[in-house]
């Protein structure tokens, strides 16, 4: 194989791979407690076998009921978990191998995360400078004072920031200038992958719109590699290329963002996609999502939709579904692997950015 090739195989190759990521909490009662009152140890499948792939770029939304695990892979890609079972590969390196060993430094250098609450995440006792400036000075990135305040600023200025802010505290800025900080704060350390564990949740509507454009911009400029985790649809729908949709710890459907909107597969994405107004629908009752998702103590035999799916047979009550490719979509669903269902008569009517 020539060197051409090798790089042109390098070069298209994920950035990020996740292979069968599992992660178990026990939530047992005490020792005990089990044995006085005859219980049985109590197992929480959080995440149970994701797989997909982001390319160098590119951005992979995880959308999902609350529960269904998106925050829980976003914690396993930073190295905050350790999988139970399943690997995460960055840029073809073991990732989890890297975190617990001599390469530690190095990946969480590369791969940053953007946390939910800005209110939160921020150090109320720290001044801006300081919140910025540790991550570069933990890596060894900088030590001088003076070059410290320079690259402070100029982080400060990437997100739509000045110079000054630097010298206030975290409690002196809107929730939106807070998020910047926190993106500024991730981008210090000039990552390659950031996680980020809806980011504009916290925000308001107007505050998000100017938060995902920042985001969008920095990556267009930097490069970036997004995993992007999100309830909302219309966020997803601005900020993704692809999207995969999450159910009680596994994955349902993978996709092109614009495949997904306009033509669903699983019944879970419909679903989900049904319950969003539609502008032309003025005045019409939107479909609500039906049922409730189950107690992932005690999930469902067989596929874990099944309980509120129109399609459910007993197949999909005894058998999981694996996650298969249709047509470039990667969809877990008997009745479509079936041909029970075909795709949507009429294409969802949302405008694609």
């Amino acid at each position: 194989m020539s060197a051409a090739d090798i790089h042109t195989r390098s070069s298209s190759a994920p950035l990020v791979r996740a292979e069968d990521l599992a992660k178990t909490f026990d939530v047992s009662a005490p020792w005990l407690n089990r044995v006085l009152e005859r219980k049985p140890r109590a197992l929480l499948h959080a995440v149970d076998g994701v797989s997909f792939e982001i390319q160098k770029g590119k951005t992979l939304a995880l959308v999902g009921e609350s529960g269904c695990g998106k925050s829980t892979v976003a914690r396993l890609l930073v190295g905050l978990y350790e999988p139970t079972r399943g690997s995460f590969t960055f840029d073809g390196q073991d990732a989890h191998a890297a975190f617990a060993g001599r390469s530690m430094r190095e990946m969480r250098r590369r791969i940053q995360m953007i946390f939910q609450d800005p209110y939160a995440s921020l150090n109320p006792r720290w001044l801006v400078r300081d919140i910025i400036a540790e991550p570069l000075i933990e890596h060894g990135l900088l030590s001088d004072d003076d070059a410290l305040t320079q690259r402070v600023g100029e982080l400060l200025q990437s997100v739509g920031l000045t110079f000054d802010c630097m010298d206030k505290y975290p409690h002196q800025f809107s929730g939106g200038q807070r998020q910047r900080i926190s993106i500024a704060r991730a981008l210090a350390t000039e990552p390659e992958f950031l996680v980020c564990d809806e980011p504009t949740s916290a925000l308001d509507v107007s505050v998000q719109a100017q938060v995902l454009n920042i985001m969008k911009d920095l990556q267009r400029e930097r490069h970036l590699t997004y995993l992007f985790i999100s309830h909302n649809l219309a966020v997803v729908r601005h900020v993704s290329d692809q999207v995969g949709v999450m159910y009680l710890g596994r994955l349902v459907e993978i996709a092109d963002k614009h495949e997904l909107f306009v033509r669903p597969r699983h019944p879970y994405t419909r679903m989900l996609l049904d319950a969003i107004p539609k502008m032309h629908d003025t005045g019409h009752a939107r479909t609500p999502v039906r049922g409730e998702v189950p107690n992932p103590l005690n999930p469902p035999t067989g596929c874990a939709f099944n309980p509120r799916c129109p399609h459910a047979n007993e197949r999909c009550r005894v058998e999981r579904p694996q996650l298969l490719d249709d047509g470039g979509t990667k969809v877990a669903c008997h009745a479509i692997e079936e041909g029970r269902i075909g795709l949507p008569e009429t294409v969802v009517p949302v405008a694609l950015d």
